[in-house]
């Protein structure tokens, strides 16, 4: 069987690495590569590889959107999220959106080709780091800042604490302004934002952005 693979990431040399680690195996081969999230969108249409590989940050628009717009396109893409961001959030938010699977960076190089396999087969994959994050915050009855929140509701939010404006947003997400203030608006009300730096506050200390951001 072969499996073409489109990879997303913004590093080059990152994505050099996986691409060897992937065509290692003589099933897998990368059809095209992108370091963002519109590109990935348009590279999938014109290769429709059998799965995307990619990471969350990517700069604009993250991957949780692209995965969005990807599955907005074709109901049967499969993609799979390949991330530093070993918070379980980040994987719920991904699975909502449209992925099928989740593996971080900091597992074992293993599990990315088991879960590109099971993935491509029509299953679900989540890395045991981030299996075991999830189960110890469901036994603890935890919950994340995101959780009242739809994946585009979490990319604005994102975004909203990168210091983007609403006009910004807007043109990266396709939509109006007064769309975007209305979602601001409600993001502010689910999550108890008491203000727009408290709002910032929140993203930072639930990991959504890093501090560099």
């Amino acid at each position: 069987m072969s499996i073409s693979i489109l990879l997303v990431d913004d590093h080059p040399v990152v994505r050099e690495g996986y691409r060897r680690l992937l065509e290692m195996h003589a099933e897998f081969s990368v059809c095209a590569e992108a370091d963002n999230a519109q590109d990935a969108y348009l590279l999938y249409k014109k290769h429709a590889p059998s799965i995307v590989v990619m990471d969350l940050a990517l700069p604009g628009v993250g991957g949780i959107e692209a995965v969005r717009r990807i599955r907005e396109w074709d109901k049967d893409a499969r993609l799979l999220i390949f991330s530093m961001h070993e918070g379980p959030a980040f994987a719920l938010k991904a699975f909502e959106a449209g992925a099928a699977g989740y593996v971080t960076k900091s597992s074992d190089p293993e599990q990315l080709i088991r879960a590109v396999t099971a993935v491509v087969r029509g299953g679900n994959f989540l890395s045991e780091d981030v299996a075991h994050a999830l189960a110890t915050e469901r036994l603890m009855g935890k919950q994340h800042l995101t959780e009242s929140l739809t994946p585009r509701e979490t990319e604005i939010l994102r975004l909203l604490a990168t210091g983007r404006t609403s006009e910004d947003i807007a043109a990266l997400l396709n939509l109006s302004q007064k769309t975007i203030r209305n979602h601001h608006y409600a993001i502010k009300a689910k999550i108890g934002a008491r203000s727009d730096a408290h709002l910032v506050w929140l993203a930072l200390a639930a990991g959504l952005v890093q501090v560099e951001a």
